[in-house]
């Protein structure tokens, strides 16, 4: 873990690949997915919504400034399910991202944790790479 040291300045690119197994929040059919991402709780970015799947494909890529000597090494994500009336939160989790800042681009599943983080919410594809500027 690479957490003490500063980011070098360039951009982190984030696709949100896909998810698989979601936890089914409605009572009838499935969910109506978006995922919500960011690195500063001031700037979220979001995937498009997607209607009544379990398994959704995004391949919605995102970028993220990073600037030279921050320290932020978490990416955090969250997925709800859109409803009529606002949306249920299905699952989140975080990333350290510093492995991609100084090793290269990393294509992988992360594992979404409930409320009690107890159990899987599902899995969320993420690739991420680093271009330094």
């Amino acid at each position: 873990m690479f957490s003490h040291h500063s980011n070098p300045q360039g951009t982190l690119q984030v696709t949100v690949v896909e998810a698989r197994k979601l936890k089914d929040e409605d009572l009838i059919g499935k969910n109506d997915p978006f995922v919500e991402l960011w690195i500063d709780s001031k700037y979220k970015q979001r995937t498009k919504q997607l209607d009544n799947t379990n398994n959704p494909v995004f391949n919605q890529t995102f970028t993220f400034p990073l600037n030279q000597g921050t320290k932020d090494h978490k990416l955090y994500f969250q997925v709800y399910d859109k409803d009529v009336i606002g949306s249920d939160k299905v699952g989140e989790c975080s990333y350290d991202f510093s492995q991609v800042v100084r090793g290269g681009p990393v294509d992988e599943w992360v594992n979404l944790k409930g409320k009690t983080g107890l159990r899987s919410h599902g899995e969320l594809h993420l690739a991420l790479a680093f271009y330094p500027q």
